[in-house]
């Protein structure tokens, strides 16, 4: 028989994360590598596991998530994202512990354009009286 599992997509700045929840232990793997090896940083860690904690559900799903663009801060929002989208389809009563934490809200910042005339999106050029 298939194993049942649940799937939510997550964006932060250029990173997209595709996570699927399964039922199991606890397991986290990114890209096919476990959490412990791909985030360096014990605050990645934490972010990543938050949906978790909200809704008390720690230890209960395994994740399998693929990653892809942006730097390690951006990619553990996308998987955040993902995970707690994840857990509303899983059980949608998750929703109100989900949302007073702002764990379902996306990130909108993003990489401001760079405009002509400037070398950078706000950086001016030096200016000289001369």
């Amino acid at each position: 028989m298939a194993q049942v599992s649940y799937y939510g997509t997550g964006r932060r700045k250029k990173s997209i994360a595709r996570v699927r929840l399964v039922k199991g232990t606890g397991n986290i793997t990114i890209n096919k590598r476990d959490i412990d090896d791909y985030f360096g940083l014990e605050t990645l860690k934490l972010i990543t596991r938050q949906p978790f904690e909200a809704t008390q559900t720690t230890g209960k799903f395994d994740v399998i998530a693929t990653v892809t663009g942006g730097g390690v801060t951006g990619q553990a929002g996308a998987i955040r994202l993902g995970i707690a989208r994840a857990l509303l389809e899983a059980d949608e009563g998750y929703r109100p512990l989900l949302k007073a934490k702002g764990l379902l809200t996306r990130d909108p910042r993003m990489k401001e354009r760079k405009k002509y005339g400037l070398k950078a999106a706000r950086r001016a050029p030096q200016f000289s009286k001369r």
